[in-house]
């Protein structure tokens, strides 16, 4: 009997190449860097979101192999079995003082984190508003949550403001990226901190990647603007800025309570391997102390955007670590990063359905690692390929 399912299958996939929207993996045999081996050959790379250049940090390794050494490798249970351990709960405080909030809980991902506190706080009669650019983890939550779910244009709080003004709903939950992921731009918040308190609703801000890279020692987009507030639920993650793996949730107390007794990522999981929590308080104190990473990623983004001035493409507005060079149509996206590999240099293309159709772009990546000489090879490379096309 013929399989019906596999050829819809196969069907689908060959769209996909045909759309020029396959993506492929590639697979390092090094560690996570700026310049790293791909195939055997090694490549200057503007891929990664470890936007301080912990992810190698030798500190970061040394307290990885004492945290195994002390507590082993898996957790071997959920947090609320027997998985949670002295590391995790350490972990947790630090977080919390860290960002300036009463509590912190850990996820095993930021997707979890966000599925996590959506379901938990929001259900049918409530309503959650979205940024329309926001991270699919989001997006995905609030369906899941079984909420209304109305989204509002990219940054445009005068649309927000009308659909927060008409719900009627028991409980409202606006979800914003701090960092847009794609665009690199960050979110007003003071503005929409303003609009919650107006019409009582939640704030979650989804820090992903701004913790670490934004604020004074690198305390997120909260300590960036200077503001606190019982209303923001912060989410950040913990293998872009802080190098290792995870996520957490800060907030009020009784919000990450709610949460440990509700969110069904966190509960009905296995928990992470504390050796990583282990780690990641090292990862906190270089943060924290060493300010010359965030002040290396200024310089490097300003040197980028001179690199960039003259080719027909341009940067999106955008003063952060991520840098997207809109190119339009995602068949050139795909040619002209393929034609940047084989000068030995990795930068991603960009494609629909991540985001908008006619919007495929180079998403350039720094790090604090990244020297001067990298991001003009990248300029030199670019406008060749310009030249030449």
């Amino acid at each position: 009997m013929r399989n019906n399912l596999a050829e819809h299958l196969r069907e689908q996939l060959r769209g996909r190449e045909r759309e020029k929207l396959y993506r492929r993996r590639l697979t390092l045999e090094g560690p996570q860097n700026t310049h790293v081996c791909v195939e055997g050959r090694e490549y200057l790379s503007f891929c990664s979101n470890d936007y301080l250049g912990l992810a190698n940090h030798p500190q970061l390794i040394a307290a990885v192999c004492e945290g195994a050494r002390k507590y082993g490798v898996g957790a071997g249970a959920s947090h609320l079995i027997s998985g949670h351990f002295s590391a995790h709960h350490a972990l947790e405080e630090a977080l919390a003082h860290f960002t300036g909030f009463s509590r912190a809980l850990l996820f095993s991902t930021g997707y979890m984190a966000n599925a996590g506190v959506i379901t938990a706080l929001a259900a049918r009669g409530d309503t959650i508003f979205s940024d329309k650019l926001n991270h699919a983890s989001l997006n995905d939550a609030a369906l899941l949550s079984r909420a209304k779910f109305i989204r509002y244009p990219h940054l445009d709080l005068a649309v927000l403001e009308r659909q927060l003004a008409a719900s009627q709903a028991k409980h409202k939950l606006v979800l914003t990226d701090a960092v847009f992921s794609m665009d690199g731009d960050i979110a007003p918040m003071a503005n929409l901190l303003a609009l919650c308190e107006k019409y009582n609703a939640w704030l979650l801000l989804d820090d992903a990647h701004g913790f670490g890279v934004l604020g004074p020692q690198g305390r997120g987009v909260s300590a960036h603007f200077n503001i606190r507030s019982p209303r923001i639920i912060y989410m950040a993650t913990l293998g872009k800025a802080a190098g290792v793996f995870g996520a957490f949730v800060a907030a009020e107390a009784e919000v990450i309570e709610t949460l440990v007794q509700y969110a069904r990522s966190y509960i009905y999981t296995t928990a992470a391997p504390p050796l990583l929590s282990h780690a990641l308080l090292t990862s906190l104190e270089l943060i924290e102390r060493e300010e010359w990473r965030r002040e290396n990623l200024v310089q490097l983004t300003a040197a980028l955007k001179r690199e960039m001035q003259s080719l027909r493409w341009k940067l999106l507005p955008s003063d952060t670590a991520i840098q997207p060079l809109l190119i339009g149509e995602s068949e050139k996206a795909s040619q002209i990063s393929a034609a940047l590999r084989a000068y030995g240099i990795l930068v991603p293309a960009i494609r629909p359905p991540t985001v908008p159709q006619g919007a495929a772009r180079l998403r350039i990546s720094l790090s604090a690692t990244h020297g001067m000489e990298d991001v003009a090879r990248l300029g030199k490379a670019l406008r060749e390929l310009d030249s030449n096309s």
